[in-house]
């Protein structure tokens, strides 16, 4: 009987040890498959890239009233994918205005124009940011070039994991690898909030060296690209597009007032509410949106 229990009780601390071990050693991420998609989200635990059949984006053409921006983050896009430097790009500014929608339209319009899919799209949630190195070096000797891309990026007080960011985007011993490029959505220019940013400053044995501690992670972004709340016509611009975009067989003096009260009723305009009150209308005439 003792032996038995002396048995039972050497599997259990067997199977006890076997599962730090497991938690102790990474699951080894398994390379993708590059060719099934040319848009991935990073899946951290345990390391994957989930593959995107259909990414959810606008045509470049319909993204209105950002056209410097828009050209600029293409320019930029397009030395990248022929392997040329390029920078990374921090897309900052209003909310609604077409950040996110743009870095995906741009990713689609080069691999158009190059009639190829070698330019690869990959998502980071911001949840995910200190998972980053597994990330680079799963893709650092794939033979594609590659945007990271974290939509909606800012850190709150007494996260430090922007320092992982830093790291990755410029510093530490490997650097960026050259087939990667890091692109990032944000409505806060210096990602941080000013209190945090306030607090350091006052805190601090060298106020201005914490400031600058904060403020360097926007500075890893060589491309800052500004989107701001858009005009009465630029709002009207965006809604003749997707008008004429999903062929909505209405009249201009017909919906232009409903455009405007739609807009004045959610309290802002921008090219998300211009989106959403053509959901509403298609709605309205019984017309779906492809």
């Amino acid at each position: 009987m003792n032996s038995q229990n002396d048995l039972a009780s050497l599997n259990a601390k067997l199977d006890s040890l076997i599962e730090l071990i497991g938690r102790a050693v990474p699951l080894r991420a398994e390379t993708p498959d590059w060719t099934s998609a040319d848009a991935f989200v990073w899946v951290p635990d345990p390391g994957n890239l989930q593959a995107v059949k259909k990414v959810n984006r606008v045509e470049l053409s319909l993204l209105c009233a950002v056209a410097r921006v828009r050209d600029l983050l293409m320019d930029n896009t397009r030395r990248f994918a022929e392997g040329l430097p390029a920078n990374n790009a921090l897309l900052w500014g209003a909310r609604g205005m077409g950040k996110s929608s743009l870095v995906k339209a741009a990713h689609a319009a080069i691999n158009q124009e190059r009639q190829s899919s070698d330019l690869k799209l990959i998502e980071i949630h911001r949840e995910d940011i200190e998972s980053l190195p597994g990330l680079m070096s799963l893709i650092r000797t794939a033979p594609f070039r590659f945007i990271i891309f974290c939509d909606d990026l800012s850190f709150d007080n007494d996260d430090t994991s922007y320092k992982s960011l830093k790291a990755v985007l410029e510093g530490g011993i490997e650097g960026r690898p050259d087939n990667v490029i890091f692109y990032a959505t944000s409505n806060r220019r210096h990602l941080l909030p000013r209190d945090m940013i306030e607090n350091e400053r006052s805190t601090a044995i060298n106020p201005a060296e914490a400031v600058e501690e904060k403020v360097s992670l926007s500075d890893r972004f060589g491309l800052w690209l500004g989107f701001h709340k858009c005009s009465q016509d630029d709002y009207l611009e965006m809604v003749r597009g997707y008008v004429a975009f999903h062929k909505l067989e209405t009249p201009e003096e017909a919906w232009r007032p409903e455009a405007l009260e739609w807009a004045t009723t959610r309290g802002s305009r921008s090219g998300r509410v211009a989106y959403q009150f053509i959901q509403d209308l298609a709605g309205r005439l019984g017309k779906p949106l492809t």
